[in-house]
């Protein structure tokens, strides 16, 4: 048993990683808009790659829908479509405070908002237990790991600003951003939790345990997707940045790029679904904070790559450094605590 929960946080971990990198291709298509980018992204990682993966690994993936039922289909739905907001917010989030701290804040609220509450809804006689208690304290510890990282945030861009001046008064508007991107983000986890019925469905049309999930994600971000693409076609519109799409200093390899976001995108949400659905009953809730945690330092060390923190004084990298090992040791707690 063991043995496979070690498995499963594995898969987790990996998805994590996958799915924080995928922001990393933006530093590199610097001729585009941001809605130029997010719309290219959008379409691929919340549309193709979804539908794709669903309807080449759950079977009748129509009567699969048809079988749930109607107040099912319409969590997921309505939790997919809370979602594109959160995703929208990430992205003109880590546009103004960069991937490392972006990462950090919204991520975080995302972690915390998105597990706790669905256990507490869904199975509050599971608060006191081992996997409760652990979970709780995890949390705790990656709360104070945020902080740290807040704090290196802040510094970081307090000892950059007498570079860029215009940094700074744009900083707290993005930590708001960030913040409220966090709590729309959550919802892609409640789409999880308590779309269960559907997986279940999946699982009697004969789906693996590993892919029965598919059926939830092709649903939710779709759903998601209606959000990110409005709003790129408003900013497209207004910002006339449509013909961006055919400049040639942008060609083929600018489409590449922002298709790559969506692959590793959908790719690391792929895998952590594997890893949630082989923790069991509680994998949705155990599995999110962990999963959450690493993409977080994933972000950070594309931060650290692109340079991000470059001109920062070694108290804010410390304090960076300090709060990604206390995330770490975030996810030890919450693992151990899993472990039987």
């Amino acid at each position: 048993m063991g043995h496979e929960i070690g498995w499963s946080i594995i898969l987790v971990l990996v998805g994590g990683i996958v799915n924080g990198s995928f922001a990393a291709p933006m530093k590199r298509l610097s001729a585009w808009r941001w809605e130029n980018i997010w719309l290219v992204y959008a379409f691929t990682g919340l549309v193709i790659f979804p539908w794709v993966i669903a309807l080449a690994t759950v079977p009748h993936l129509a009567g699969v829908y048809q079988q749930a039922s109607a107040s099912v289909l319409a969590r997921v739905s309505l939790f997919g479509f809370a979602w594109g907001i959160g995703s929208v917010l990430f992205g003109l989030g880590i546009a103004r405070v960069g991937l490392a701290l972006g990462f950090a804040v919204i991520l975080g609220i995302t972690s915390s908002f998105g597990s706790l509450l669905p256990l507490a809804i869904l199975h509050p006689d599971q608060l006191g237990t081992r996997r409760g208690l652990a979970l709780l304290a995890g949390t705790v510890v990656m709360t104070l790991g945020l902080v740290f990282l807040g704090m290196a945030g802040m510094r970081r861009e307090r000892e950059q600003a007498s570079a860029k001046a215009s940094v700074r008064s744009g900083f707290g508007a993005g930590l708001l951003i960030c913040f409220f991107s966090g709590i729309f983000s959550s919802m892609f986890n409640f789409a999880f939790v308590f779309g269960e019925d559907l997986r279940q469905q999946a699982l009697q049309a004969g789906v693996s345990t590993a892919m029965a999930g598919n059926a939830i994600w092709a649903l939710s971000i779709s759903s998601g997707f209606i959000v990110n693409a409005v709003y790129c076609v408003y900013l497209l519109n207004k910002n006339r940045t449509w013909g961006a799409f055919l400049q040639k200093p942008a060609g083929l390899s600018y489409w590449l790029g922002a298709a790559l976001m969506g692959a590793l995108w959908f790719g690391g949400i792929v895998v952590y679904g594997m890893g949630a659905a082989a923790l069991g009953a509680l994998g949705g809730i155990i599995g999110w904070p962990v999963y959450m945690s690493i993409n977080i330092i994933t972000g950070n060390a594309w931060g650290f790559v692109g340079g991000e923190w470059k001109g920062a004084g070694r108290l804010a990298l410390g304090y960076c450094l300090t709060g990604i090992g206390i995330l770490l040791l975030a996810i030890a707690v919450i693992s151990l605590g899993n472990v039987t």
